[in-house]
């Protein structure tokens, strides 16, 4: 899974099939009353091997054990990924009520202890925590990622530079987390201040430009005894060289199963689109990282109800607009694709915000969450 045979990735990429499609949702394990984090991965992924062997899976462990992620494996194309997507939501969340258990799907827990929450036990996590320490504890975050099948690995690794100033968009519509020690942070996705902003090899990638500079980089941080596998580069996008896929990894986990469901369908038609315009040699300048930096503090403070910097003119503009632009960006593929974009009028953070301002307490406004996603994920619903 984690191999640093970058001769083998080429193959995989060779292979490729492009616009195949694959969604990963993480949701936090609660108590079903207090809604407090309970460490309970392992008895449900126990009961699900037990009972149900396409759940056991497709259920992963991510870092604490008080943390769920269903995978949808492999779809052909993206209304397939979403259809296996629901299956095993529905599924996870029918194990979940069988053995007394919540799920929530926002960015952070709003006032869950880090120190009080243990590390799952596999090799993988045994060394993210031996190499992090603090970090990797101080991680307790929910997210989305979306795999995109891409055909040849320079090619991947140009898609994914065309990505880089779209992320803070992505990350300004998917913007779900206020809160964090028990504390209103002030902030829309506390989860990306907490979890991109403290982990090495993450966030914004540099441009790469091609697959032989992106090797180098990779070369040399074996060679300094940096990484021993490619999963310890955790950038917000990355070629992802097991599945030659790019996988997006830069969204807070979304309160609804029809946002969760538009986000990934965006996120795809981004990936989509970029590869077209790599294909078609569309001009396309690398902006300067201090200049995508910019954005991403405005997503992670602002989110929706801010605004974001359109880096080609230089000039602000409402972040309320970015979905209707990465809309028209996106038309050509998502009209061939059948991806049809519907969101809530506010996005997670925002309703929440609107709750805080109201003045719901943290456990109120959790709990609506909470309710939002147990109403939603456990059917096969949308917005």
């Amino acid at each position: 899974m984690t191999s640093l045979d970058l001769d083998q990735a080429v193959d995989t990429f060779a292979q490729a099939t492009d616009l195949t499609v694959g969604i990963e949702e993480e949701f936090a394990i609660l108590d079903p009353v207090t809604h407090d984090l309970v460490p309970r991965f392992e008895e449900l992924r126990d009961a699900a091997i037990a009972c149900d062997s396409l759940l056991g899976e497709s259920i992963a462990g991510e870092l604490i054990s008080s943390e769920i992620e269903i995978v949808s494996g492999r779809g052909e194309n993206f209304a397939d990924a979403l259809a296996r997507q629901r299956e095993r939501r529905r599924r996870l969340f029918a194990l979940a009520g069988e053995q007394r258990a919540a799920l929530a799907a926002t960015g952070t827990h709003p006032w869950a202890d880090y120190r009080e929450q243990p590390i799952i036990d596999t090799e993988h996590y045994r060394r993210v925590e031996e190499g992090l320490k603090y970090v990797a504890w101080r991680n307790n975050t929910f997210s989305l990622h979306v795999h995109v099948g891409v055909r040849d690995i320079d090619r991947a690794v140009r898609v994914c530079d065309r990505l880089r100033p779209v992320l803070p968009l992505l990350l300004a519509v998917s913007a779900n987390s206020p809160y964090l020690d028990g504390r209103d942070s002030g902030l829309h996705s506390a989860r990306t201040q907490s979890f991109t902003r403290n982990f090495p090899r993450c966030g914004i990638p540099d441009p790469f430009g091609s697959w032989r500079t992106y090797r180098e980089y990779i070369e040399f941080l074996v060679r300094t005894r940096s990484i021993v596998e490619f999963t310890q580069v955790w950038w917000s996008v990355r070629p992802h060289f097991r599945f030659g896929t790019v996988e997006v990894r830069i969204c807070d986990a979304q309160s609804t199963a029809g946002e969760s469901e538009s986000l990934a369908g965006l996120i795809v038609a981004c990936v989509a689109q970029a590869a077209r315009d790599v294909d078609e040699g569309v001009p396309f300048s690398d902006p300067a990282p201090r200049l995508i930096e910019e954005n991403m503090w405005r997503a992670i403070r602002y989110g929706l109800d801010g605004k974001m910097v359109d880096l080609q003119c230089a000039e602000e503009y409402p972040a309320a607009e970015i979905v209707e632009r990465l809309a028209a960006w996106t038309e050509p593929v998502r009209r061939e694709l059948g991806v049809d974009l519907v969101f809530l009028e506010r996005n997670g953070a925002q309703r929440q915000r609107r709750a805080i301002e109201a003045g719901a307490s943290p456990e109120e406004t959790f709990a609506a969450c909470v309710r939002e996603t147990q109403q939603t994920y456990s059917q096969e619903v949308t917005v």
